[in-house]
């Protein structure tokens, strides 16, 4: 492994990660430099960590929250992933696949910075949870997208205050590992706003698999009946569009500046 070790930070709707090509799969990041990477005060300051590996001959996005655990799929990710592998010219062709830990993603690339990724539709598990956030309780879906989420509809966003403190989830057995927590008012019919608690990063900007997690509520809602469902998050606005099983996400997606991390980080 090099000493020099480069970055590029990039968001999709403000939700903003540090990418790092490793495509010889030769870094061995711990939870302790991921957190240190992350630190928006001492460090570069990021919601994630996407690390670029390739396996033999396909490219997989390895994606860890701040706090350093492991996610089953980042959908914001997913896209900056793909703007990265195309700007990069890791890969030539406007539509590709890259794996995850929730399976192959497809990426198509509409134009720099404009990106659809599509993966597997998100399961209502038909379960009722509670949510409690600052002395208010509301009712909550289960929903795997794959990573766990609670969806919950609420009067308003704005009530509901601050989410640096994750919502209570009850009961907790229902989650074992963590869950992303998304609180929705509806606009329209299909269109949504939306703020959300992300496990191991606390309140971001975007969070794309919990959008995909919401659309799926608001579709089972009206019957199957609504396949093309806009979601409005602090960060931006996402499009989430149900076809034959699948679920595809559109979005932008910016990669910003580059530089190295501190050897000091990796060494002691």
């Amino acid at each position: 492994m090099s000493a020099i070790i480069n970055y590029t930070k990039g968001h999709g709707t403000k939700n903003d990660f540090v990418l790092i090509e490793d495509l010889n799969d030769s870094l061995k990041l711990t939870e302790k430099q991921i957190t240190q990477i992350c630190d928006r005060k001492n460090g570069i300051g990021a919601d994630g960590i996407l690390r670029i590996v390739k396996e033999q001959d396909q490219f997989f996005m390895d994606y860890r929250n701040a706090d350093g655990s492991i996610a089953e799929m980042c959908g914001n990710g997913a896209r900056v992933f793909a703007q990265y592998l195309f700007v990069n010219k890791l890969v030539t062709d406007k539509e590709f696949n890259f794996k995850t830990r929730a399976g192959l993603v497809s990426a198509q690339i509409h134009e720099p910075g404009d990106i659809s990724v599509t993966m597997d539709e998100a399961k209502l598990r038909g379960k009722v949870v509670e949510v409690s956030v600052n002395g208010h309780k509301f009712n909550a879906q289960a929903v795997d997208a794959p990573n766990p989420h609670a969806v919950a509809f609420v009067p308003d966003l704005g009530s509901i205050g601050d989410l640096k403190t994750a919502p209570v989830v009850s009961p907790a057995e229902v989650f074992p590992t963590g869950v992303n927590v998304e609180f929705v008012t509806k606009i329209t019919d299909d269109h949504v706003a939306m703020r959300v608690h992300e496990r191991g990063s606390g309140e971001t900007l975007s969070c794309g698999t919990g959008a995909c997690a919401v659309a799926a509520v608001v579709r089972e809602q009206s019957g199957q009946k609504i396949n093309d469902i806009k979601i409005d998050l602090p960060g931006g606005t996402l499009q989430i569009t149900f076809i034959d099983g699948k679920m595809i996400m559109r979005g932008p997606a910016v990669l910003e500046e580059t530089g190295t991390l501190p050897e000091s980080w990796f060494t002691n």
